[in-house]
């Protein structure tokens, strides 16, 4: 009896190792495509739910030339972008992290026109484990970036 016992024990051991830990989200996406220059940003809140950190590495953005990850920085009292350190912006395992207006952000460089805000703009981001996960954004006008909490 012990032995079935030890056996019905180890099976629920094994089920619960092979249980997944969560997912890598991606909310709020809002794009700020809307101004006559040749370059934009997007902002979006990354939710890594799973036990293993990962990063985001890069995006594909319709219209954009160039796409680069970027960060905003204080230099004495000037503020200035630059692309993130390493090319990447880490998602440690089970916390989110911010991309926001003033700092971390998705740059467009090269684009191909101004879009019209509440236009509908799909998103390819490229994570260095999950893989790419696409996802839809909306263009606001700049004055609109601030980071919406969903109900």
């Amino acid at each position: 009896m012990k032995s079935v016992r030890l056996f019905f024990l180890m099976l629920l051991l094994l089920a619960a190792c092979s249980i997944p830990s969560g997912e890598l989200t991606v909310e709020n996406v809002r794009a700020n495509l809307t101004l006559p220059s040749s370059t934009g940003s997007v902002w979006l809140v990354i939710e890594n739910g799973t036990d293993s950190d990962d990063a985001l590495i890069g995006a594909e953005i319709p219209g954009c030339g160039v796409v680069e990850l970027h960060d905003m920085i204080m230099d004495g009292d000037v503020m200035k972008m630059q692309p993130v350190e390493g090319g990447k912006v880490i998602v440690p395992a089970g916390e989110t992290v911010e991309l926001k207006m003033g700092g971390l952000h998705i740059m467009c460089i090269d684009k191909e026109a101004p879009l019209e805000p509440g236009t509908s703009i799909a998103i390819a981001l490229q994570f260095e484990n999950a893989g790419t996960i696409n996802v839809t954004g909306e263009v606001v006008e700049p004055g609109e970036m601030e980071m919406k909490k969903d109900n």
